[in-house]
């Protein structure tokens, strides 16, 4: 016992040794590089009195961002989540200074710039040269990883469980079921193929279909929540409030939660012992990080802030991301100029803010949910449901199939990777779900194919004035909401659909992708067919027959649920449901259930307008911005995935279809029954989940854990 002790003693001083060699030679490099930069006097040394020099500021700058690093990005942890990004280089360079100007006689000098350039460089490298020691060195990789796991869980006790798998739910946010299968066969998603298609395959895949609304806001709440009833929408007006909740905002996600637990009386998924990760919804987990719902709070214990604090704690985390940032800046504007210049068609504007939102998508979102999730399995988190929302935010712009939004998926890929990887070094074992909450369907936007938006289309069929210059329906995403939040500014920009519309009788006109929602804000409840008619009798004749739409549901006062189609065509939903089947026949199986399913809810639209669909090619009309859309009937968007190990038992019986949200959320609850025995209903709303500290940082590397020992 005592040699192994003198030799992990050994071990630990030969890599901080090791690490402090290799900066000393990164700092001598960079002097020799940096005009702006030296190590000498300024009448010359030798070179050995600057080697000294280089020795001293090298182990004065790691044993400064070692003591002084995480107290001061733990005080920032107010600050703006993008603003924190970069202000880690400015305090990195700080830090530096200070480590300068503690070398005898005042021979370390640089100009404040320099500063930040070689302490971004000399944090990076350190922190590489960390991690592949302590990978290389497998048994103390181990025994790190162990104590990591054992510090973290004896901070929120000990359960005792650890004998049995934990559980991990991981989101490929808008990953359709066709599309997963394109990235395998075409050697995208090695780890995946590996799981299906290796010489022993571990993992099942199986296609599930979507509510009528198929986005994440409706699909993630009835995964984790168990109820998605009365989401008719990613955006819906309510008439009592006059207000529009939208999925993707705090304090809608917020109250979409609340509706959900109070129709469930259960707190969620992830009750027991649950982390959730880059999500909308909180699952009743009590370890939150980047859970849309919980941050229209604000305070030191703000979940969001949190996650973000133990990510951007290491600064070669943050020099990191950053450099990927800018590469992913730079990557965008170059595919959306070659698509502009090839003329590529159908294509939507990508300038503006949109390069940075994807790059927030594809970098920082990312890499901040994974090291969450790496954190979470090392403290021995029963269940754990994380989202990456980076294919989807690129699929919106670029197309599903595109080959921009495939690479998103290779990249993704070597996150799962890395999962696994340090999967097989947490204190227990865990079962590694991949899913999806929807897909993609592609096609060119309503707008682009007719000449006007449907809000146009709705105003000329009421009979009402179409602006000359009609503007475009604009696009939202969950990652573009994201970025508001994580910049404080969750209020929507003078562009979006305003939150409070103002008292008028002209008609509220609202956009889900391919689903459009028509209120009228003066008819109490909601207006029917017969009252639509009197009012604006050519409004729904206009929309039914008009080529770019595929059908039309209001509610009669005579029949109930009634689809209108082209040609007068008609299906009643309710009763004896008859009339014309071919109305729905176009888009799928169990297309009939979904809508009638939607027409009961409380807040449906007076109004609801699924686009046209092509069941050949899989294309529909967005009434958004977005060549790859998802919120309505049609393609590929109802037709996510679940890929489950095969130690846990079949999603549903062979023959049989997985359909809704709902039963994707018992299939979920039956696979932690497998693995922790019954679990306890526990009631809960989110104001009552508790409060816990932020958790330690957990610094990843590219495919490495990195070692902070040192």
């Amino acid at each position: 016992m005592v040699r192994r002790r003198w030799r992990s003693a050994g071990s630990a001083l030969l890599r901080v040794v090791t690490v402090w060699m290799v900066s000393t030679l990164t700092m001598l490099a960079l002097a020799g590089i940096l005009p702006d930069f030296q190590l000498k006097a300024d009448d010359g040394d030798s070179i050995t009195r600057v080697a000294l020099t280089a020795v001293w500021g090298a182990g004065a700058f790691g044993l400064l961002g070692a003591l002084v690093w995480p107290l001061a990005v733990r005080a920032l942890l107010l600050v703006p989540v993008l603003v924190l990004g970069l202000l880690v280089f400015f305090l990195n360079g700080s830090l530096l200074l200070i480590a300068l100007s503690l070398i005898p006689d005042g021979r370390g000098e640089a100009e404040p710039e320099t500063a930040v350039v070689v302490a971004a460089v000399m944090s990076a490298v350190a922190s590489a040269t960390s991690g592949a020691l302590a990978v290389r060195d497998d048994t103390a990789y181990r025994r790190r990883l162990y104590r990591l796991a054992h510090r973290r869980h004896r901070r929120g006790g000990d359960d005792g469980r650890h004998g049995l798998p934990g559980t991990l739910f991981l989101q490929l946010d808008g990953v359709g079921h066709e599309v997963l299968l394109q990235a395998v066969a075409d050697g995208l998603m090695p780890t995946v193929a590996a799981w299906l298609d290796g010489d022993e395959p571990t993992h099942r895949l199986t296609p599930w279909r979507t509510d009528w609304s198929s986005q994440t806001g409706a699909s993630q709440l009835g995964i984790l929540h168990g109820s998605n009833h009365d989401v008719p929408a990613f955006r819906w007006y309510e008439k009592e409030t006059r207000e529009v909740v939208v999925s993707s905002r705090p304090a809608s996600a917020a109250l979409m939660q609340r509706r959900a637990v109070a129709r469930t009386g259960d707190g969620g998924l992830l009750t027991f012992d649950g982390a959730s990760r880059g999500n909308l919804f909180s699952g009743g987990a009590d370890q939150l990080a980047l859970v849309l719902s919980i941050t229209a709070r604000r305070g030191r214990s703000n979940r969001s802030r949190a996650g973000y604090f133990a990510y951007f704690s290491d600064p070669a985390n943050a020099v990191r991301t950053a450099v990927s940032f800018v590469a992913e800046v730079v990557r965008e504007i170059g595919q959306s100029t070659r698509a502009r210049l090839r003329g590529d068609i159908p294509r939507v504007k990508r300038g503006g803010l949109y390069p940075f939102i994807r790059a927030f998508a594809t970098v920082v979102q990312r890499d901040v949910v994974v090291a969450s999730v790496l954190g979470d399995m090392l403290a021995g988190r029963t269940a754990i449901y994380a989202d990456l929302v980076a294919y989807d935010e690129v699929a919106h712009h670029s197309g599903p199939h595109s080959t921009d939004a495939l690479k998103v998926l290779e990249r993704l890929d070597r996150s799962v990777e890395l999962i696994a990887k340090v999967a097989e070094h947490a204190p227990r074992a865990y079962r590694i779900v991949l899913l999806s909450d929807h897909g993609q369907s592609p096609g060119e936007t309503f707008k682009a194919a007719y000449g006007l938006a449907l809000s146009n289309l709705v105003r000329a069929g009421c009979g009402l004035p179409v602006p000359r210059r009609a503007a475009s329906t604009t696009s939202a995403s969950e990652a573009r909401d994201a970025v508001r939040t994580a910049l404080h500014r969750p209020v929507p920009d003078d562009e979006e659909e305003p939150e409070h519309p103002e008292p008028v009788t002209d008609p509220v006109v609202l956009a889900s992708g391919n689903l459009g929602l028509i209120s009228f804000p003066d008819a109490a409840g909601r207006a029917t067919r017969e009252q639509i008619d009197r009012h604006h009798p050519a409004l729904l004749t206009t929309l039914a027959n008009h080529p770019g739409i595929g059908f039309v549901l209001v509610r009669s006062e005579e029949h109930g649920a009634l689809v209108l189609g082209a040609g007068g065509a008609e299906l009643r939903l309710d009763g004896d449901g008859t009339g014309d089947t071919v109305l729905l026949s176009a888009f799928g199986k169990g297309a009939a259930d979904a809508v009638r399913r939607s027409s009961g809810f409380p807040h449906v639209a007076d109004i609801m307008v699924n686009s046209w669909h092509d069941p050949q090619t899989g294309r529909v009309h967005a009434f958004e911005e977005q060549i790859g859309s998802h919120g309505g009937l049609g393609g590929e968007q109802a037709r996510p995935f679940l890929l489950s190990p095969y130690v846990l038992s079949a999603p549903v019986p062979d023959g049989e279809e997985l359909a809704g949200a709902e039963q994707v959320h018992r299939v979920l609850r039956r696979w932690l029954r497998e693995c922790q025995g019954p679990q306890v209903t526990v009631v809960a709303t989110q104001d009552s989940r508790p409060e816990t500290e932020a958790e330690e940082p957990f610094p990843v590397g590219d495919g490495a854990v990195q070692d902070k020992s040192a």
